[in-house]
């Protein structure tokens, strides 16, 4: 039996202890990495890696540069993975570093590892790419040179906080709040030069990323602060913790809790840490208010967790206990789960963890060379080039949301040219496979989309009834090197009414002052759109003109609050 404080271990051994564990770890992520089939997000930051950039529709770069390095060093899986792979070495080398035990011995270092191991995310986002693998790695060396300020304010540490934070910011954009936090729980830090300096360097160095966010009108922002707001619901609020303990292991966040409520903070540094973890865990659950949290969104408290539990696990006996009796079991039953995923089992492919490459080999088949048009999700085209190599794009619409897609705008490569569409279109399309494999599609000679055209109207109103007529004056800008034809035999162009209340979209048809048949690259046309109110409920709603194709209304203009009801 091991005990509390074992003497016969020593602290000969620790090192090697640490060293062995943390070369398990590595190959079992390896392992996995390498066998368990690529996830639809993980493609589609493999489409960030393949056109870098200093930011993306949805994330900061950070993400972007790991699949690119990994990505010249191996192909397939690990050509995503690798780097990934790597950084939680790191990221576990950073956290052992900010423990800094005085006394250690490999029975800590067993316990730090068992800690870390049970933390579900945690594990996950040292396999899985995603931006949230950065954003460990920084939340780790920002606390570690936080840890290191407080102690001796060097130029040198407040480089390496302006380092860490830039970093934490290119990773993702909850590093705000991992900042905002450690700055809460110590404001003196707002009366040091030393820190001021390190956050105007962070600026610095960010430079790049808010430039480019700039050139694009802040697409990141519109779609984290504006896009992803829905209306309440009491299930986001419900489901809220359930979805944590998921997350960070019930019998871990347990633990975690019981440290938060037993100890008060001994120093500056664990304040940060008991700030992280409730300030993380309070904040997103009031965001539920405003629409569905992502598990995940919380992951960075995950370092202050592991430290601040390793740390009193080596105090306190009891805790010491629970950890190996309760905690370490757990363990294993996430290493069958870590090893089921890696199965192509019908539960496993039924959850979507297997199957997709068979699935696009055989849109492949059927597309042979020409290049792929999906529409709806940003996944299927992202797992297509991944899986095939070949060219894809997806079209977006008012109905699905804008993409990285939206900003490479690779399908005008395609236009005029002989592609095959993935959409179920009513006499044009076909059924292909069976089962799994089944989609629908049809080949063109000639592609047309309407994206790219721009819509700036004017409207006079913003109270309307049903059945009121609307005359609606706009200009529509063909910002295409090429003509746009209305009257396309496959693709044939309309304008049309847009009403968005929540997640209800309302598509009405409308005529205009003069018909439109073709317009030439770079002109503008002046029209009136004409057409009455459909039958809405009373309430408010975002209303725009858009441009109606197979693909759906296309985002060709800003959206408006109006109110439907009466004018008293």
């Amino acid at each position: 039996m091991i005990q509390f404080r074992s003497a016969q271990m020593g602290t000969r051994n620790y090192k090697k202890t640490f060293l062995l564990l943390l070369l398990t770890w590595f190959l079992v992520n390896m392992i996995q990495a390498l066998f368990m089939e690529i996830m639809s997000d993980e493609a589609y930051y493999g489409l960030y890696g393949r056109y870098l950039a200093w930011g993306y529709y949805d994330h900061p770069p950070m993400v972007a540069l790991l699949v690119k390095i990994s990505s010249v060093i191996f192909k397939g899986n690990l050509g995503i993975r690798f780097m990934t792979v790597l950084l939680q070495l790191g990221t576990l080398l950073i956290i052992w570093k900010i423990i800094d035990l005085k006394d250690p011995d490999s029975t800590r270092v067993i316990t730090f590892f068992i800690i870390a191991g049970s933390i579900i995310m945690f594990s996950a986002y040292g396999i899985i790419t995603s931006p949230d693998a950065p954003l460990l790695f920084f939340t780790a060396l920002f606390l570690y040179g936080y840890k290191k300020f407080l102690f001796e304010q060097k130029w040198s540490t407040a480089f390496l906080l302006s380092v860490s934070m830039a970093g934490l910011i290119y990773s993702k954009y909850q590093a705000v709040l991992v900042i905002g936090f450690v700055v809460l729980s110590n404001m003196h830090l707002l009366k040091t030069l030393k820190f001021w300096l390190a956050g105007i360097l962070a600026l610095i160095l960010l430079a790049p990323h808010i430039h480019w966010q700039f050139a694009n009108n802040f697409p990141s922002f519109q779609y984290h602060l504006v896009d992803r707001s829905e209306d309440f619901r009491f299930i986001y609020f419900l489901e809220y913790l359930p979805n944590q303990l998921a997350v960070f292991n019930p019998l871990t966040l347990g633990a975690v809790l019981y440290v938060l409520i037993k100890y008060r903070p001994a120093d500056k540094f664990t304040r940060s840490l008991y700030f992280l973890v409730i300030g993380f865990i309070g904040f997103f659950w009031l965001i539920s208010f405003r629409g569905h949290v992502e598990p995940h969104w919380t992951i960075a408290c995950s370092i202050p967790m592991i430290i601040l539990l390793s740390d009193r696990s080596c105090e306190n006996q009891q805790l010491f206990r629970f950890t190996r009796k309760y905690i370490l079991p757990s363990i294993f039953l996430i290493l069958a789960l870590r090893i089921f995923l890696m199965t192509s089992l019908p539960l496993n492919t039924k959850l979507g963890f297997s199957g997709k490459k068979e699935k696009y080999k055989y849109i492949e088949s059927v597309a042979k060379d020409l290049p792929v048009v999906f529409t709806g999700s940003f996944q299927q085209p992202s797992l297509y080039t991944f899986f095939t190599g070949k060219d894809a794009t997806v079209i977006s619409s008012v109905i699905s949301r804008q993409t990285q897609f939206d900003i490479l705008q690779l399908e005008k490569k395609f236009h005029n040219k002989p592609v095959l569409i993935c959409v179920k279109a009513d006499g044009m399309s076909q059924v292909y496979g069976t089962g799994r494999l089944k989609f629908d599609a049809f080949k063109t000679d000639s592609l047309q989309t309407v994206n790219r055209m721009k819509i700036t109207f004017r409207l006079d109103q913003q109270t309307l009834q049903p059945g009121d007529s609307i005359n609606v004056p706009f200009t529509l800008q063909n910002s295409y090197n090429h003509s746009i034809d209305f009257n396309h035999n496959q693709f044939p162009v309309e304008v049309c009414m847009v009403f968005i209340q929540g997640e209800k979209i309302f598509v009405q048809q409308a005529s205009l002052s003069e018909p439109v048949n073709t317009i030439s690259d770079g002109v503008t046309l002046e029209r009136t759109l004409i057409s009455v109110i459909p039958a809405l409920i009373e309430g408010e709603y975002k209303f725009g003109l858009c441009l109606n194709t197979l693909f759906g209304p296309s985002l060709n203009s800003r959206f408006v609050r109006i109110k439907i009801g009466n004018n008293d």
